[in-house]
């Protein structure tokens, strides 16, 4: 067996369970051991929620780069790390060795350090899907830079103000990028954001689609001509070898932005020590991942999931990623399963976004497509619906593979609940059972443990976490009491995850969506501030309110509540140029899916709006919306009912 502390039983689950929470230093310590150090640990745990402080490892160097990538040269070196399948089948497949990707990390390393680069740097990442991206990501964690990679349909506006938040002073972009049958303009993106930039010193580009680009002198550079010289520099020493740089175990590896309550994008800081060890072990565990077994996560590396499960948890683990350009249903709905039966795909990771999708072009396409390699299928990004599940279980896995439904969010940095593919029981729908290391529990509006079960026997309250684990976020970049008064401050000595759950008698938790103003969309987490800011952005709005509401294919769709004024009564035109500035502000994803203009919202006396009424109003409920009595103009919420249709 190649993972000593992959769990193989449902008494062994039980038993490593118990005494992750009876004795998490030992337990871990002991996990750790399989890593390699620079320097071991003086103290393995120490923490505290109330500032919140929390410490792993404490004492302990490494990099994470040699675990995921030099550690594996002695017995991987010709084992493919990434197989990159792009955007158009019809172009050349690439397959990186250990051997090759240690050297183009190595030599991206040094291209770096010849721009100025050094430990600690913040690099923002805005690339397409390409090999190049996973150089860039582990080339900065080679040198110990913090890199923060952003989507690629985020807006130049976006982009700007995650530049300014992480204080970055170097870029990696591309050309371009395809996306199904578009092409994403990168680097004009981040030109427009960059308008009126102080600290940006340079921008590496990479070619991908040959669009025309502008390139100004002292500031951006090629990809290829700085690859080009920095191979030239290590043959020079005679070696490919770049020595990765010691990372004490609580250095910052990563920031990633996510969407909070406010307006502004709050940005996630994960350790390095503490990161790995989880992305890994949960790696090998939740999908029961075995020796040269090809896994396929179809997430973008823009979003934690591309993270943990495409680069991290993967290479450290010394496994085959499947790395995808595309969208699953360009040239046609039968992309994902070309890419299955293409590469003998034994593990397959989605959103229940793409299943839903999927499933409206019913089980044509997947006919004459060899699906037999499978052999775990997994589920991530928000709750998956029990008819989606069923799909998926019976016409992907042919009701002989086995679907780990995974939670988690960008804050944890990797899977938290989660059935353990074969070894504990699934159950259609649910999460499951909590990983090893994880104490989560229900609580009411006050923080009381929730104990008293509805007629159907369940406990129904807001997911907290109890105590830490490996891979916890450390802060919100550059503002650590955000980071207390999202997660730490609603409950005592609690993570407050802003997710609603269910318990049965088993102790399985089936996640029931967000329960704070943070809408999941596609698996996207997006703020209602945000979106609601981009829109009042437009000069005709007034006021705007945003809610999410029940979307067949995306999970939730984006409801808005739009005031504009007596100048701007084209309401088609207005609405279309409201979509407009939301893409150009925050970019397509947070466009909402429904428009409703009206003269007013509900508010309280005090001003608050009551999003609760206007979330009911856009699931369609218009008769039991509660007392609004208390409300400054009553005879508003029937206009909006009446408005809705």
């Amino acid at each position: 067996m190649s993972y000593p502390y992959q769990i193989r039983s449902l008494e062994q689950y039980r038993t490593d369970h118990q005494r992750s929470i009876q004795d998490p230093e030992g337990f871990w310590s002991e996990i750790a051991e399989h890593f390699v150090w620079k320097k071991k640990w003086d103290k393995v745990l120490e923490w505290n929620f109330t500032e919140p402080r929390v410490r792993w490892f404490e004492g302990a160097q490494l990099n994470i780069t040699e675990n995921c990538i030099d550690r594996h040269l002695a017995d991987k070196a010709d084992q493919p790390a990434i197989i990159w399948e792009p955007n158009d089948p019809s172009e050349r497949t690439r397959t990186i060795t250990y051997a090759i990707l240690h050297k183009r990390v190595c030599q991206f390393a040094q291209v770096l350090r010849n721009n100025g680069v050094k430990k600690g740097d913040r690099v923002c990442i805005y690339m397409g899907m390409v090999p190049e991206l996973a150089y860039a990501v582990l080339g900065c964690a080679r040198i110990g830079a913090i890199h923060s990679v952003i989507f690629g349909g985020f807006s130049a506006q976006s982009i700007a103000d995650r530049l300014a938040d992480a204080q970055a002073e170097f870029i990696v972009t591309c050309d371009g990028a395809y996306r199904g049958a578009k092409d994403i303009p990168l680097k004009s993106v981040i030109d427009d954001a960059l308008v009126g930039n102080q600290s940006v010193k340079r921008v590496i580009v990479y070619t991908r689609t040959r669009t025309p680009v502008s390139m100004i002198k002292g500031r951006d550079v090629w990809w290829e001509e700085e690859m080009e010289h920095a191979a030239t520099q290590l043959e020079q020493t005679g070696s490919v070898h770049v020595p990765a740089e010691p990372m004490d175990a609580e250095d910052p590896l990563f920031i990633l932005y996510t969407s909070g309550s406010t307006g502004k994008p709050k940005g996630v800081v994960h350790s390095s020590a503490g990161y790995m060890l989880w992305t890994n072990y949960t790696f090998v565990n939740v999908f029961q991942y075995q020796p040269k077994q090809v896994h396929f996560c179809t997430a973008d590396i823009g979003w934690i999931t591309g993270h943990s499960y495409i680069l991290y948890g993967p290479l450290s683990a010394g496994a085959t990623s499947v790395m995808f350009e595309g969208i699953p249903t360009w040239p046609d709905a039968g992309r994902f399963w070309d890419i299955v039966d293409k590469y003998k795909v034994n593990i397959l990771y989605t959103a229940p976004t793409a299943i839903r999708s999927l499933m409206g072009f019913g089980t044509e396409p997947l006919e004459g497509k060899d699906l037999s390699s499978l052999q775990v299928l997994g589920t991530v990004g928000e709750p998956i619906n029990e008819e989606a599940w069923h799909w998926y279980d019976e016409h992907i896995g042919k009701k002989r593979c086995p679907i780990v439904d995974t939670w988690w969010q960008t804050e944890t940095g990797g899977v938290l609940i989660s059935n353990l593919a074969g070894i504990t029981p699934a159950k259609a729908a649910w999460a499951t059972l909590p990983l090893p290391g994880v104490q989560p529990i229900l609580v009411d509006e006050k923080g009381a443990p929730v104990t008293e079960r509805d007629e159907n026997g369940m406990l129904k309250g807001n997911l907290c976490i109890q105590g830490p684990w490996p891979s916890i976020l450390r802060t919100t970049y550059g503002d650590h009491e955000r980071c207390r008064q999202n997660y730490f401050a609603t409950y005592d000595n609690l993570y407050f995850t802003g997710d609603g759950a269910l318990q049965d008698a088993d102790g399985n938790f089936r996640i029931t969506g967000r329960v704070d103003d943070v809408l999941n969309v596609s698996g996207h987490r997006i703020g209602t501030a945000e979106v609601e800011n981009a829109i009042n952005c437009h000069a005709g709005v007034v006021e705007s309110a945003v809610v999410g509401y029940p979307h067949a294919v995306k999970g939730q769709g984006i409801y808005a509540y739009v005031i504009i004024s007596h100048f701007h009564q084209d309401a088609e035109q207005t609405r279309k140029d409201i979509l407009q500035t939301v893409t150009r502000v925050i970019g397509p994803i947070a466009k909402p899916d429904q428009i409703q203009f009206v003269s007013g919202l509900p508010k309280t006396r005090s001003g608050k709006i009551m999003r609760r009424i206007l979330r009911k109003i856009a699931e369609g409920e218009t008769e039991n919306l509660g007392d609004t009595t208390t409300l400054l103009d009553p005879g508003v919420v029937k206009e909006i009912v009446e408005g809705r249709g």
